[in-house]
């Protein structure tokens, strides 16, 4: 698996990370074991259309999948059935209010998966990109509960989704329902997803050729890095 990838040192600058043309079709996106996360490699990684993604026990390992599964927030279906959560179900959504226990919950026991990506070291360095503006979380409430949510990370005109969790039917949904509200106010035109999904294709994703999303994100996240002001 690991032959032909790039490994990296704690004291690597971010700059050391390679091209994404350099990874591997399987698995789809592979790119570089390694580096570090501090908020200097997350920025540069994500700005380069590159995520980390690992499991507890293993070294950080970055990706660049391609196609890349993305969300136009005006292509956003909202189903009869979300409608009627957003208007009858009691939701109330708000942004940036309780990010610590959002990350908490994405980090939580999932049924049929065992173990979480979310290790303590990836929690502690976007706590850190939270308190610097560019980690957000969308949240869900319903009597005064938290009962969905997701959390991301916001470059200039991009939304980089990194996880979501539900408690509640059709919480989770809510949460992007106002997060694909907030980048239609914003001008966020993108929300990047990651890995397709028939979840995601069904509220309105689309797969990108890697070099058409790369393309696509140089022209959003050059621009202000604080846009997003929750």
């Amino acid at each position: 698996m690991m032959s032909g990838i790039v490994w990296l040192q704690k004291t690597d600058p971010p700059q050391a990370l390679p091209a994404t043309a350099r990874a591997l079709r399987e698995p789809n996106g592979l790119l570089a074991v390694g580096g570090a996360l501090t908020p200097e490699w997350l920025i540069h990684a994500y700005r380069r259309g590159v995520f980390p993604w690992f499991s507890s026990g293993q070294p950080i390992l970055w990706w660049a999948p391609d196609p890349r599964a993305v969300l136009v927030p005006a292509e956003f279906r909202i189903a009869r059935s979300l409608a009627r959560s957003i208007r009858k179900r009691g939701f109330e959504t708000r942004i940036d209010t309780a990010f610590e226990a959002v990350i908490d919950a994405c980090a939580g026991p999932r049924r049929g998966i065992a173990g979480t990506w979310i290790t303590g070291e990836m929690r502690d360095a976007y706590l850190v990109l939270h308190q610097r503006g560019l980690a957000h979380s969308i949240e869900a409430w319903r009597d005064e509960c938290l009962v969905g949510g997701l959390y991301g990370v916001a470059l200039g005109r991009a939304f980089f989704g990194e996880s979501m969790f539900t408690r509640a039917p059709d919480a989770s949904k809510v949460a992007l329902a106002r997060l694909v509200q907030e980048c239609l106010r914003l001008d966020v035109p993108l929300i990047d997803c990651q890995l397709p999904s028939p979840h995601l294709a069904s509220l309105g994703s689309r797969e990108l050729p890697r070099v058409d999303f790369e393309s696509r994100l140089a022209d959003l996240v050059d621009a202000d890095a604080r846009l997003w002001r929750g």
